[in-house]
């Protein structure tokens, strides 16, 4: 009897003693959260410039032109102002949101845009007859008035003809989404003959089929505001200038988050130096698709976990805009000692770009700020554009044209831009 129980014992003793071994060599699982936000400092202008004659003073005459290049996708205007040299603070400039610079079907507009300029009153200065005789600045108006279109006569009885025979304005495309316009004073031997000044020109994002800056130079009806008083009474282009090279610069919303949670040695959907796989990184970096790629790694040997993470209120991660915090989305994951975390998101105003993680990733064992990990990749898929500008953009209602090379990494600065440090785009943590 005593026997039967002692060997009982010693075999209950040795299943608890392996049960206890196993327990404490199996990988202990642990929670993080996985945090990605936009906190790209947004600006609503992608481009904007400056154009001046080549004489001294710089004025374009009569008879001279002036040519100046942009990018500009569908549904973008371009926007310029240029003072009537002869006048007390009258400017040209199109009617806002600028000029049209694609048809209705998706070509691009080119040859004379001439009648969409119009010649616009300051409201800061008692306007003399105009002509080579005029003082400049001379008597300001006792109350400034706000900016009108000058319509044949000015509040003061002076006639004028109409902007586009005073000044001719042509588009001409060269492909790629990218355009020159021509400016040529036509004035010579009219009534109101006159020189241009320097001038300033914009062209404002368009996101949600809406111009981020509509109205970036002067708004009809308002008062005259950010330097433009200085080109319409004196050609002076400096503050305006400023202004707008203060709110030019990158705007970009990042696509719904890719998180995969792994254990292997090699990030599971690219590989630097190779070809997209096919198996759905295309659609995330084209369209900000994640749900192609997320389906086929789940399938995949050493994939735990695939998440697709969207901002709750814009599914899209926004940049911050005017101060206002830019999409945040979080993920709790379930880590054990050895697990690998990958992510990626669509540079969405692109036309194949995306941020993923480089290297081996981000480990299971790191914590905080994990963002050093992240870089800015071509996928090689689609053709480059101007970020932001490109006819063919899929965000920006274009069709992404077909290419086939290796994944890159995006230098900067790039063939059209220099974009700011990736730690100052998107920002990873891990808690």
């Amino acid at each position: 009897m005593k026997k039967s129980i002692l060997k009982s014992f010693m075999a209950l003793s040795i299943v608890t003693l392996l049960a206890s071994c196993d327990k404490e060599d199996m990988p202990q699982a642990q929670s993080k959260t996985i945090t990605v936000e936009n906190v790209l400092d947004s600006k609503p202008l992608v481009e904007s410039g400056t154009f001046k004659g080549n004489g001294t003073p710089p004025v374009i005459l009569p008879g001279q032109s002036v040519s100046f290049s942009f990018y500009a996708a569908k549904g973008q205007r371009l926007t310029f102002a240029t003072m009537y040299g002869w006048s007390n603070d009258l400017f040209f400039a199109p009617e806002n949101p600028g000029i049209q610079l694609y048809n209705d079907d998706g070509s691009p507009v080119t040859g004379d845009v001439s009648a969409q300029i119009k010649l616009w009153d300051n409201g800061t200065r008692v306007n003399q007859v105009p002509g080579a005789s005029v003082m400049h600045p001379d008597t300001a108006e006792t109350t400034p008035k706000n900016i009108k279109e000058v319509n044949g006569t000015d509040d003061f009885g002076h006639n004028y003809l109409p902007a586009s025979q005073l000044m001719h304005v042509s588009l001409s495309y060269g492909g790629n989404s990218g355009f020159t316009v021509t400016i040529k004073n036509i004035s010579g031997g009219t009534t109101n003959e006159t020189p241009f000044s320097p001038g300033v020109w914009a062209i404002s994002y368009i996101a949600g089929g809406n111009l981020l800056l509509p109205e970036p130079v002067y708004s009809a009806g308002k008062p005259t505001a950010n330097g433009l008083t200085n080109i319409a009474e004196m050609g002076d282009i400096t503050m305006l200038s400023a202004y707008l090279t203060g709110h030019t610069g990158i705007f970009t919303p990042l696509s719904p988050v890719l998180v995969v949670v792994y254990s292997g040695s090699e990030n599971p959907f690219y590989k630097t130096g190779e070809k997209d796989r096919g198996e759905g990184l295309k659609e995330l970096a084209q369209k900000g698709n994640a749900a192609v790629l997320a389906a086929a790694l789940k399938s995949k040997a050493g994939v735990k976990n695939v998440y697709v993470l969207q901002d709750p209120a814009n599914t899209v991660l926004l940049p911050q805009v005017n101060g206002a915090s830019g999409g945040r989305v979080s993920q709790q994951l379930s880590l054990q000692e050895g697990d690998k975390i990958a992510i990626a998101t669509m540079y969405g105003f692109s036309n194949d770009w995306f941020f993923a993680t480089t290297g081996n990733d981000i480990s299971s064992d790191q914590k905080g700020d994990v963002s050093a990990t992240i870089s800015l990749f071509d996928d090689g898929t689609a053709v480059n554009q101007y970020p932001g500008a490109g006819v063919t953009q899929a965000n920006l209602a274009g069709t992404p044209l077909e290419e086939n090379k290796p994944i890159q990494m995006v230098p900067n600065p790039n063939p059209f831009n220099t974009l700011p440090e990736i730690k100052d785009m998107i920002k990873v943590t891990l808690q």
